[in-house]
């Protein structure tokens, strides 16, 4: 796989536009994610994440702006970039009928690489889907599903992975068990952009969080810088920090994102 210098950030949007007739999706989003780090880019439905996340990928083209992903141009070598990420959407692509093992062991010889069944299980350790790897995936939880879906985009070993959305619709268990396996993800050197309208999924798995709304980043920091932005309250004499729930209502305004309260709930792909 070809690789770029690695000073430079595994992702830099600069100037990102994209319409559908007269809607502005995107309406020149700007932000950077350094290698081996996490984004999570932080929205309401509708915001565009999904969006971002087709142009980033090579599967949608922008109106206008510029995308570099390890070092490519999306829109002039899109083939480079394909050959640097991978992409997991809001629902595991896994087949049913086939087992865990067996699942990876088809990928892997689709991407014709070199000792499919070594790839497999070295994927299913690292995922703690051993014990599982002989059975049909049919038998498994969301959260094992979305582990082995996640476990199949890592083959081949890109640089680069996209999570859009990669928790819609699993339960408290199956959530911890992707962010743990999303943490470990950057701990081994993969760099990931994770969509989400989860805030406390935000908070847990980013080291940057970039709040994307009505068509442009708004904010793009850490938690802790995010959490600058509103001064503490003081209740009965006792310091009150503001959380990242605060600091999203506060910037977008409560009235536009009764979808993302803190309590999860059943998500759909962005409008386009």
């Amino acid at each position: 796989m070809t690789t770029r210098p690695t000073t430079e950030p595994a992702i830099r949007v600069r100037g990102l536009k994209k319409s559908y007739k007269a809607l502005e999706v995107l309406r020149g989003v700007d932000f950077d994610v350094a290698r081996g780090s996490i984004l999570a880019l932080l929205g309401s439905n509708g915001a565009g994440k999904t969006t971002a996340v087709k142009i980033l990928s090579t599967l949608l083209k922008a109106d206008a702006g510029t995308v570099g992903v390890n070092g490519f141009d999306v829109a002039t070598q899109a083939a480079e970039v394909r050959e640097s990420i991978s992409l997991t959407g809001q629902f595991a692509a896994v087949d049913e009928i086939l087992s865990g093992r067996e699942n990876l062991v088809l990928v892997a010889r689709l991407r014709h690489l070199e000792n499919p069944g070594r790839i497999a299980d070295d994927l299913l350790d690292r995922f703690s889907l051993t014990d599982a790897g002989a059975r049909k995936v049919s038998t498994y939880s969301g959260g094992m599903r979305r582990r082995l879906d996640i476990a199949m985009s890592l083959v081949g070993n890109p640089p680069i992975i996209f999570l859009d959305e990669p928790t819609t619709g699993l339960d408290p268990q199956g959530r911890i068990e992707v962010w743990r396996a999303v943490k470990e993800l950057a701990d081994q050197g993969t760099t990931v952009l994770l969509t989400t309208q989860y805030l406390d999924e935000a908070e847990q798995l980013a080291d940057r969080i970039a709040i994307l709304h009505e068509g442009r980043i708004i904010v793009d920091g850490t938690l802790a810088e995010l959490k600058r932005l509103l001064p503490p309250a003081e209740v009965e004499y006792v310091e009150k920090q503001p959380t990242l729930e605060d600091v999203f209502l506060a910037l977008v305004g409560a009235d536009s994102t009764q979808a993302t309260a803190a309590k999860p709930a059943r998500t759909s792909e962005d409008s386009r």
